[in-house]
Formats: C-alpha cells, structure tokens, sequence
C-alpha cells in the first residue's frame, strides 16, 4: 500500500486538489433566484463548461508530450486560430467541401508541429525560442490571410453550417476528448514510443547514447501537438461558427498550465494522461466559478499565474523529498 501511494503521489495530489476545488465551487456558486438551485451543479452549466474547456484540454494531450521530452510550445495559441480561420476560409471562400476543409485545418496544424519539430531536432534550438518565434510567425499569417476580419461560416451554406452546428455539439466535443485522452494514455503507457518519450525527458545525453531515434522522437510529439491544435481550431470554429484570427491569445498558458497541474514535470520525464485530464478538469472548474462570480478576465489571468507558481513549487518539494 504504502509503495503504491509513493508511486502515485503526484496523481493523489492532483485528485485531492481536483476534489477542493469542485466542492469550493459549489460553495461559492451563486444560486438560482427562482429555485435556489446551485447554478454550477446544474447539468447545463457542466456539460457546457466541458464543451467549452474541450479545445484547450485537446490541445494538452500533446503538449503532456512534448513537456514529457523535456521541451515546450508556446505556438499552440496561434495555430489554433490559424486552423480555425483556414477552416472557414476552406468552407465560406475557398469552396472546399467540409471534409476537405476539416482536413486541410487539421494538417496545416500539423505543419506548423512538424516545422517546429524539424528545427527542434535538426538545428538543436532551444524549444523555447522555436515555437516563439512559430508563435509570432503563426499569428501574423493568420492575420494576413483572415485581413484580420472574421470569417463568418454562414456564407458557407446550410449543409455545412449544420454540419458545424453538430460537430460543436456538448456530447461530441466531450466524447471526442475522452476518446483522444484514452489514445494518448494508451500510446504513453503501453508503446515503445512512449517509453522513448520518457527516455528523452529522463536523460538526453543517455538515450543519445543508447541510440534511440530522438530527433524522430521530438519531430514527432511537436507534430501530434500541431495536429491537436489543428483539431482544437476547428472545434472552436464549429461552436462559434466564425474563423476569428484573435481566438486562442494566450491559449498556450492555460494548456501548460493544465499540463503542469495535472503533475507533469516542467523538467521532463514524469507526468501522465491521467494526470492531464485532472488538471483540465481543475481549471474548466476554476474559469467556470469564477465566470458565474464575474470575475473579470485580468483578474483570471493573475489567478492562473499563482495556481501555476503554486504547482511547480509543488513539484520541486516532490523532486526534492
């Protein structure tokens, strides 16, 4: 028992904290006037919270991998917006089918990934600078190719606006997340490629040694993190029903910070899907209770930050201890 607890703490800690935070939700939710329900228990207001937390949780299932490896991308924000606004340039301008136009979102995500991976593992960058600088480059083309106006998906015809109207729908984002989050968990756990992930994050220089293929290691998890947001660019497209060049400012914050709550080491080597999808629920709970208090969006921003001091600091005492 107590070896199993040893080897799980980070999970434990990451539950324990996802079990405060939902029962300080529903202490410090408003009520409903007319019934005096607690409006965050409500169903609609926990399916909606997850559909609408969908993109970002999506999107840190890759970066889980790529923080595992030891690196980070802080371009993701960008191309979730670009993908988003290539998907409604696809259907409303380009004359794409949906399927065309879902696909082209999806790789164009995966480009930017896979660029990002190439310079990564060919010129042996610091990560930090790469996807910067993707993330700068990335949002700029956005705005180039959108005039920076939004595109809206209403010129696209019925057939594909419906179509959008489905895909944004609460059961399928929701049922979508869980279905990637068993894939990911399963490709971490159960394949060599995820052993290799922790190899690289655990010690470089050591799996250099070892010959595993690391640059094909790197390329790789960059690229399922493009291919991710990508997906999360037309999620958002589908539910807002506009390609919006501005979707997705600072959307790389709050995935690291679902990542690094969850328990995942900023270090590399430790983490897990499990733990992603804990701390994706810890602050879909979070942006939900303080959005029924209207709290202002500045005041969110701060809060996140100390949530995030709070779990690396965390996270030195385990290494530590």
């Amino acid at each position: 028992m107590k070896s199993f607890v040893l080897r799980n703490r980070t999970l434990i800690q990451s539950s324990a904290g996802l079990l405060v935070i939902f029962v300080a939700a529903i202490l410090l939710s408003p009520t409903d006037l007319r019934t005096d329900e607690v409006l965050f228990l409500k169903a609609d207001n926990l399916t909606n919270m997850l559909r609408v937390s969908a993109p970002v949780a999506i999107i840190a299932l890759g970066m889980t991998l790529v923080i595992l490896t030891g690196g980070i991308d802080l371009s993701v924000g960008s191309t979730l917006a670009f993908c988003s606004v290539v998907a409604a340039l696809g259907l409303s301008e380009w004359n794409l089918g949906i399927f065309a136009a879902i696909l082209l979102a999806i790789l164009a995500g995966g480009a930017v990934g896979l660029l990002n991976g190439s310079l990564i593992a060919w010129l042996k960058v610091q990560p930090f600078v790469i996807t910067l600088a993707s993330m700068i480059g990335v949002r700029g083309l956005t705005r180039w190719l959108s005039n920076n106006q939004n595109i809206q998906l209403r010129t696209a015809g019925e057939v594909a606006v419906r179509f959008f109207e489905f895909f944004s729908q609460k059961t399928v984002m929701i049922g979508l997340f869980v279905l990637l989050a068993a894939v990911f968990a399963l490709l971490l756990s159960g394949t060599v490629f995820g052993r290799y992930v922790r190899a690289l994050g655990d010690n470089a220089k050591a799996s250099v040694y070892a010959g595993l293929p690391i640059k094909r290691v790197q390329i790789a998890v960059y690229t399922l993190t493009g291919l991710l947001a990508g997906l999360a660019g037309v999620l958002t497209c589908a539910r807002t029903t506009t390609g919006n060049p501005n979707d997705g400012i600072a959307a790389e914050l709050d995935v690291i910070a679902v990542v690094v709550i969850g328990g995942t080491s900023l270090a590399g080597g430790r983490g897990s899907i499990v733990g992603t999808v804990i701390g994706a629920l810890i602050i879909a709970i979070l942006v939900n209770i303080l959005g029924l208090r209207n709290v202002g969006a500045n005041e969110q921003l701060m809060l996140k930050a100390v949530i995030i001091v709070v779990a690396v600091v965390m996270q030195h005492q385990r290494t530590s201890s």
